[in-house]
């Protein structure tokens, strides 16, 4: 019997600790969340600062107002360099988390509408 008392302690324990985890995770998205949206509200001043001195196109609109909206790859090329590699649209803000397959797709489409066009091995240029 006293085999039986210790497993009901080390499950006891082991219920503890999940609940200290499950009040801990709680706790920790609501941070982010709180977090997230101090972020929000920075990013809408950094939009506006940027439409006051001028910079409204390009970079600043290249992401929808939404944190996972559709991405405006018109106005990306716009943002890039004349000459530019895949890297460089990486730098973009708002795509820094995007797969190098959506990147490259971008890049392909830019090509086939003629918005773009190869220059060397990973070297691609404004048309």
């Amino acid at each position: 019997m006293p085999q039986m008392k210790a497993s009901r302690g080390a499950a006891s324990a082991f219920q503890q600790v999940q609940r200290q985890a499950r009040t801990l995770l709680i706790k920790l998205r609501k941070d982010i969340r709180a977090k997230e949206s101090i972020l929000n509200k920075l990013k809408e001043e950094e939009a506006r600062l940027d439409s006051l001195i001028g910079r409204g196109s390009g970079a600043a609109k290249a992401i929808s107002s939404g944190p996972r909206g559709r991405v405006n790859w018109r106005a990306v090329l716009l943002a890039l360099p004349k000459q530019f590699k895949a890297a460089d649209v990486r730098e973009v803000r708002g795509l820094k988390g995007k797969r190098p397959s959506e990147i490259f797709a971008a890049i392909t489409r830019w090509i086939d509408a003629g918005a773009a066009r190869r220059k060397a091995r990973g070297v691609y240029e404004r048309v």
